[in-house]
């Protein structure tokens, strides 16, 4: 990944975190995943945990598990080596970051809706947000290129791709199916994206 640095500190981050969530776990959660900012923690229920403004970044280097941790790697390394050798080390960055801090922020918004009408505080960890960013933008440059499909083993058209999971993780979000997902972070993270593509001069 020479042509790549920043995916590959991306994986070498992310891979480091985990190993220390294994040790550390509880402390690196309290302190470093996405808490919603009007949590209020009665009785000492959640540890004490609260919100802090580096956690709209830190959230994304942590996961939930091998399986959470692989699949966004995954499509971390997909997706994101065509944008970076296409954009460049440094553009590519501020791109990624800022879809993850556009993920945290919607994200922040939601919860706070949430919690002010009864639901449950949790915290929110992994690459997700930055990772649906560049699928956004890997299917508006490259919206012919195909993808193999999983379950079923088809192939699907870049764009088709990213218009089903952003209508899949609308859909999850609102009817709130698969509870504990951060579907709003994961739009979030698309939304950014496509500002900054739009309005950022970045599609050729």
């Amino acid at each position: 990944m020479k042509d790549t640095p920043v995916v590959f500190s991306l994986v070498i981050a992310c891979a480091i975190a985990f190993l220390a969530e294994l040790t550390i776990g509880g402390s690196l959660i309290e302190w470093l995943a996405l808490w919603p900012i009007g949590l209020i923690d009665t009785a000492g229920a959640l540890g004490g945990s609260r919100f802090h403004p580096w956690q709209i970044l830190t959230y994304a280097f942590l996961h939930g598990g091998v399986l959470h941790l692989t699949l966004n790697l995954y499509a971390l390394w997909l997706f994101g080596v065509p944008l970076e050798r296409r954009w460049g080390p440094q553009r590519f960055a501020v791109y990624f970051l800022a879809c993850v801090v556009g993920a945290a922020l919607v994200h922040l918004a939601v919860a706070e809706f949430d919690l002010a009408h009864g639901g449950a505080a949790y915290p929110v960890i992994g690459a997700s947000g930055g990772v649906f960013g560049l699928l956004l933008a890997f299917g508006m440059l490259y919206p012919n290129r195909e993808l193999m499909l999983l379950f079923p083993p088809i192939p699907i058209k870049a764009l088709w791709f990213v218009i089903g999971y952003g209508v899949v993780e609308l859909v999850a979000g609102v009817t709130g199916t698969a509870a504990g997902m951060a579907h709003f972070a994961h739009l979030g993270g698309m939304l950014t994206g496509f500002l900054l593509l739009r309005g950022g001069g970045w599609l050729p």
